[in-house]
């Protein structure tokens, strides 16, 4: 269901100008028939999640080529093409990164046989109180300032907590981030800085046990930073066109996004930002969230992070890198695209000429024995895989505490990503969704996500086993709980741990990827979800290059093809893992 952006522009071919806005499938389609107006394509702007899209409509297809953007998509295709019978040629770019794999049901492994490292998620306690890195300072704009000056406002964030404490500081003590009528924008912006970047961090350093072993933040107040009167000093800042979207940086003559902007730029874009969003936008407020696409939203969160920075002593950022890492963008290369797509259709060709001589073929950074694409077979179907061999899963979790819809939230949907779940214990039916549901079950449901798992109708304890389905996927999975008191608040936020095959390996710091010549196909890149690992194991006898670790790339574009002609007598030789 995506639309064309001007950022595609630069590595998306068939895409013009023109079609900024426009459905990317139907464009597509229209692009393709222009220079093969033979052949049939039918194009569905659409989430490929919607019911419509079920095992049945996948069985008319004989090969589904996929290059979506997000491990939830991806796993769903999967499963649907398990159900379905129908092979999967999997691809993913990141930079100058790729890989292509294929998956037959019964012959090859399938694309969630090797675990997936979860999306990187931080403690509350180190966003709002002792940041050491610049992503905590993003999270903490993003996702807490951001959200309660221009979300919903009854929706609670840890900022209230942090406000109502320190409320007697301020002016404003019934609700210190709203402006009252006697306040100017200046005026309303400076209280906010001095509330989040003043007050709060002076609370923080009330705590000395805290400081002990760190380095002690520095409390920032606009006066220290900025004169009295902002506005004398903000250049263009009254003369923007009306007709362009709002944007501080321009307001304020600041034209590099790669440019490291000082702690008074980042202080003036702030309130700027803050004033144009009050101004120009307001109708929006109270029901914006962020876009990584919203020029304004952007600038307001790297100004913000970068404040937050300087008070904790983190190197600042600038918009362009601060944007990459809030949208988790690592910025594609149209070459790795060109080349996975090459090897996309290859697969493709040997699957429906029945050749099954499939490789997974990897493209790396830096050569490999002078090859930059490295092919290998595909690997058997892991037996401890739960998608593709069903087999249980564990999670410990401590049923005194948690909610039926904490394990339906962070588990069910989170971790093994399914859409329409229905949660069994025993012959209990615990939580079903549907459009078909009578009303006093939908009640008696919704009733049972407020409970916590050990007062449920059937009690979930340690020692229960529970049955997982989703029915539009056709999958089904037994988790095994193990009751657990406590949780290590930092390692284990969600006070959840699900084991088996889901469980990726540690991340180890400064872990590089060899490729064969001793140098990286790995670099720190700010995306989510974290790309998954596995030994390979080369063709050519005399290579050195057997049991090297490859990684397994999500790519940044949201494709999904399908065609037809295979058939189902495909023979190939497995290797053993």
């Amino acid at each position: 269901m995506d639309t064309i952006e001007v950022s595609n522009l630069n590595r998306q071919f068939l895409f013009r100008q023109s079609h900024v806005g426009q459905s990317k499938a139907k464009v597509a389609r229209d692009a393709v028939l222009r220079f093969r107006p033979h052949i049939s394509i039918t194009p569905y702007h659409a989430n490929v999640k919607d019911s419509n899209f079920n095992v049945n409509f996948f069985k008319q297809f004989n090969v589904v080529l996929n290059g979506l953007d997000n491990l939830d998509a991806r796993r769903h295709v999967n499963r649907l093409c398990l159900a379905a019978e129908v092979p999967l040629v999997e691809s993913g770019t990141t930079g100058f990164l790729g890989q292509v794999t294929v998956h037959v049901k019964g012959k090859t492994e399938c694309y969630e046989c090797q675990p997936k490292p979860a999306p990187k998620t931080y403690p509350v306690c180190t966003i709002t109180s002792t940041p050491s890195k610049f992503v905590h300072c993003i999270v903490w704009a993003k996702d807490l300032l951001f959200a309660k000056l221009f979300g919903d406002k009854n929706q609670e964030n840890d900022l209230n907590v942090r406000s109502n404490d320190s409320c007697s500081s301020s002016e404003n003590k019934n609700n210190v981030f709203e402006r009252s009528d006697d306040e100017d924008w200046e005026q309303y912006g400076r209280r906010i800085y001095d509330h989040v970047f003043g007050y709060n961090i002076e609370l923080a350093l009330s705590d000395e046990e805290t400081w002990k072993n760190r380095t002690k933040p520095r409390p920032m107040y606009s006066r220290d930073v900025l004169p009295d009167k902002m506005t004398q000093q903000n250049g263009n800042a009254d003369k923007t066109d009306d007709l362009s979207p709002a944007s501080a940086m321009a307001s304020l003559g600041l034209k590099n996004p790669q440019d490291i902007w000082c702690l008074m730029e980042n202080t003036r874009v702030f309130l700027e930002a803050l004033k144009l969003f009050f101004t120009s936008r307001k109708k929006e407020i109270g029901n914006l969230s962020f876009d990584k696409d919203d020029q304004l939203a952007v600038e307001f969160v790297t100004a913000a992070a970068n404040i937050r920075a300087a008070s904790f002593n983190i190197p600042l950022h600038s918009l362009f890198e601060a944007k990459g890492i809030a949208g988790n963008i690592v910025h594609a290369v149209a070459t790795t695209n060109a080349i996975v797509a090459g090897l996309i259709v290859i697969e493709a060709i040997k699957v429906l000429k029945k050749d099954g001589c499939y490789r997974m073929t990897y493209c790396l950074e830096h050569p490999s024995k002078k090859m930059l694409l490295m092919p290998v077979e595909p690997f058997e179907p892991n037996k401890s895989c739960c998608v593709c061999s069903q087999t249980p899963l564990s999670l410990e979790i401590n049923t005194h505490r948690s909610k039926l819809r904490d394990f339906v939230e962070k588990i069910v949907k989170a971790k093994l990503g399914m859409n329409s779940p229905l949660i069994m214990c025993g012959l209990a039916l615990l939580y079903e969704v549907g459009d078909d549901l009578e009303k006093d079950m939908i009640e008696n449901y919704t009733a049972n996500l407020e409970k916590v798992l050990s007062e449920l109708p059937s009690p979930v304890t340690g020692g229960t086993m529970l049955t997982v389905e989703d029915l539009q996927q056709e999958f089904t999975c037994n988790i095994y709980i193990k009751h657990r008191e406590e949780f290590d608040e930092e390692k284990e936020p969600d006070e959840m741990v699900l084991s088996g095959w889901t469980q990726a390996p540690p991340e180890k710091k400064d872990d590089k990827t060899s490729n064969g010549n001793g140098a990286s196909t790995s670099k720190s890149l700010p995306t989510e979800p974290s790309y998954a690992q596995k030994d390979i194991e080369s063709n050519d006898a005399d290579e050195t290059m057997n049991h090297k670790k490859i990684q397994k790339l999500d790519d940044d574009d949201d494709d999904l093809v399908m065609l037809d002609h295979w058939g189902k007598d495909t023979s190939k030789k497995q290797r053993s893992q």
